[in-house]
This record gives structure tokens, sequence and C-alpha cells, in this order.
């Protein structure tokens, strides 16, 4: 379980968004493993493109405790390479074509590694890389105290546009950036740092304008950092808070008037949430998640009057969810 602390923060991020963006999709990796619902592990030791030397193993480098995913590289022998790793995504399960994507971060310092948060456009089996394009959201190598944010496409063979940033990745950081069909604009901990325009497919890129799937990975050595040294420490341990996705469709007028009709206390919550509103006892009350999916039915409410119930939450995980009262729907976060 987080710390009061982070849950206070986490209710802070989703007030202060809510004006721009609506929160689709989230994994605040409070579970004992991964969610196979949202993530899939990308499994394999072939260099990746970048002549790189781990193995991705199904999940072996993976470990969640205290609400934190650790994605842990490993010097071992796996099928003829020197170090596992873990590589996590969501294809097939989860894309996006527009809209904020972020996720809180910490990263190891060493020669040869390279931690990265990071998009592929979902196509990429039909039409391969680079013309499904790429977002680097952060990439960080060795020892450096820089990050990274960049684009790669096709404009007649393979481009790139990027900018960095100085500040040390060894620190939790929320990195994000926000997607529209004029721009993508890179930020840390709500500072931007780059802007690349792609109005109307500017300079070929066209792909960008299509759903993206989200990775997250630890690679060891490539073309790019080079190799691990003697001097780099094993295991490494890249650390994620969470990961957050926010759609550009901003609630309209008449459904921030609906959502005014009834009130949630307190907020965060434990196991119980009260709701007050005009006839609230006689009207259809459930708990979603940020899918939309129901997971808690009229069942849970229990009437203290007429304009008064208490939901029982005690068997929902901690999390983000919505109350549906009604037509109208609010946020909370369960403890």
């Amino acid at each position: 379980m987080k710390s009061i602390l982070l849950q206070f923060l986490l209710i802070l991020t989703f007030t202060t968004t809510y004006g721009q963006y609506n929160l689709i999709w989230s994994d605040e990796f409070d579970g004992p493993s991964l969610d196979g619902t949202k993530w899939q592990n990308d499994v394999g030791g072939w260099g990746w493109g970048n002549n790189e030397w781990q193995y991705y193993t199904p999940g072996t480098n993976l470990s969640f405790d205290n609400g934190m995913l650790t994605i842990e590289a490993r010097e071992e022998q796996v099928a003829g390479n020197s170090y596992t790793s873990g590589k996590i995504i969501t294809k097939g399960l989860f894309d996006i074509q527009y809209g904020k994507i972020e996720a809180r971060l910490q990263f190891p310092m060493g020669q040869g590694l390279w931690p990265a948060f990071w998009m592929l456009g979902s196509n990429i089996d039909q039409v391969s890389w680079p013309m499904c394009g790429e977002i680097d959201i952060m990439e960080h190598i060795n020892n450096e105290w820089t990050v990274h944010g960049t684009g790669h496409w096709d404009n007649f063979g393979h481009v790139y546009y990027g900018n960095s940033v100085n500040m040390y990745p060894g620190d939790f950081h929320v990195y994000s950036i926000e997607w529209d069909e004029n721009s993508i604009k890179w930020f840390i901990d709500g500072q931007q740092f780059n802007e690349m325009n792609i109005a109307n497919g500017i300079n070929g890129t066209s792909e960008f304008h299509e759903p993206f799937y989200i990775i997250l990975n630890l690679a060891v050595g490539g073309d790019w950092p080079g190799y691990p040294d003697d001097c780099t420490v094993f295991p490494a341990q890249m650390q994620v808070d969470y990961v957050r996705v926010y759609s550009t469709d901003v609630p309209s007028a008449s459904m921030e008037i609906e959502q005014a009709e009834f009130n949630m206390f307190p907020n965060p919550a434990k196991n119980r949430l009260h709701i007050t509103c005009e006839d609230c006892s006689k009207k259809s009350i459930s708990i979603h998640d940020l899918l939309g999916q129901a997971l808690l039915g009229d069942t849970i409410a229990q009437a203290v009057g007429p304009d008064h119930v208490l939901l029982d939450t005690s068997s929902l995980p901690p999390g983000v969810y919505q109350v549906q009262v009604g037509d109208a729907r609010q946020s909370f976060v369960r403890e």
C-alpha cells in the first residue's frame, strides 16, 4: 500500500488534470503480479534491433511490492545472453491515439544500462519500423544526468526529432507527453522540454495520427549506450510507481452539472464511501474501473437516509474508481 502522502498526491493529480483530460486507463501496480488484462511480457533475446545483450524473461525479472513495479536486470546466462531483464507492453490489450500519457519512474545508473518508457505504432506488424512510428517518452543511458524525449518515423528513410534535459534520473520523476493532432509535447515533473510539430502530417509525420501502445523496459547494452563494464552494478533496478493515460475528450458542461448533483466522502476512502444526493437511496448506484467495467452493483449501497447512502468498498483493491449514481459519474481513490 502506498503511503498517505502518495495517495494525497494521487488525488491532486487527478483533480488538476480532469479539466483538460479524462483519465481512461491506469495501472497503480498495487497487485501481487502483472495485470494480464493490461500488459503482456515481451520475451526474447536477439538484440532487439540495437545489438542489446539482455534476454527479456516471461516475468521472472518483475517484482511487486508496496504499490511498486520493479524491473530488474541481472547478470546471468539465459539462451546465449549474458544478462536478463524485463519488458512489458500493452500491445493487443490497450492503445491510444492522442492524449496524455505519464508514469512516475526511477532509474538505475550504470554503464550499459538503458531504461525506457516509450510507445510504438499498433500497426507495426503490418508496416514494420520506422513506418509505424515511435514515441520515446523518456530514455536514459549509462551514468548520464540527462534524459531524452524523441519521436522516430519514416520520411523516405528513418528520421527522428528529439531533445534532452539535464536532471538526475536516480530519483523519482513524472515523465509524460501531451499528444494531439497538432503536436507532441514532452514533460518532466510538469515542465515542458520538447515539442514536435505533426500538424497535417508535416514532414511525413502521418504515423503519429494512428494508435500507439505503451512499453516499459530496462535494456542492457546496445549500439547507443555501449555495454556494461567492471563498474556496472547488477542487479540493476528500474522502478515504476504508476502509469496513467488520459483522453483529450473533455467532459461537456452538461455532464459537469450532472456530476455536481452528488457528493462523496471521504476521498480517498478505505472500506466505506458516503454518497449524498437528492433521493439517492432510490437511484441505481454502481462502481466501475477506469475502463468503464462494472465491478460492484446496487448491493453495496446501504441507505442511511433518503438522501444519504453508505457504500461498502472493502472488496476493492487500492486504486482509482468511478462511482455512477444514475447517469452521473465521479471518481474516488481507495487507499
